[in-house]
């Protein structure tokens, strides 16, 4: 299957995506009140994804006084309720992203070395920032585990965008 950036300014595909909240979902792509922030990790096989995924509920309040966060990974229900019992992350954690999904956000897409790894395709990191219009404004994609947007970093720059109505970048 051929890779295709996503295009910053374009509107994000509309994807539902199940979260362990009470057995709802969660849906990007769609008009809403705020700004989202969807991070895409590699499962519960990663432990850099969750030393990542650490960092980031150490820091969910700030983030949540901006935007909304989203998590989500190719994981299984019991998979994802594992790890958020081990770790108690406050995020919305969702599962079952499937590589039709994946491919739509661009997101490079992985097969496990082995079956210690993980039994399913999964996608590679990814970050985006979506305006409440469901537009996309900001990609950060890996094609691996090590290369991770810094937190601190990618708040304040998400801040000063939607405080300023910042335009897409990297449209041309």
């Amino acid at each position: 299957m051929a890779f295709s950036k996503p295009i910053p300014g374009a509107q994000t595909e509309e994807m539902s995506f199940p979260s362990l909240g009470a057995g709802q979902s969660v849906t990007i792509g769609k008009p809403k009140d705020r700004w989202t922030m969807l991070f895409v990790y590699r499962g519960k096989h990663c432990p850099r994804c969750k030393r990542f995924l650490n960092k980031l509920n150490a820091n969910l309040a700030d983030w949540k006084a901006v935007l909304d966060v989203v998590v989500v990974s190719a994981d299984t229900k019991e998979k994802a309720a594992a790890d958020q019992e081990e770790f108690g992350w406050d995020f919305d954690l969702c599962y079952g992203m499937t590589e039709a999904e994946m491919r739509a956000l661009g997101l490079y897409v992985s097969s496990p070395l082995s079956e210690a790894e993980t039994t399913g395709l999964f996608a590679e990191p990814g970050a985006f920032g979506i305006r409440p219009n469901g537009s996309l404004m900001l990609v950060d994609i890996s094609n691996g585990p090590a290369a991770r947007p810094d937190l601190d970093e990618l708040l304040d720059g998400m801040k000063f965008n939607i405080e300023n109505d910042r335009p897409e970048r990297g449209t041309a």
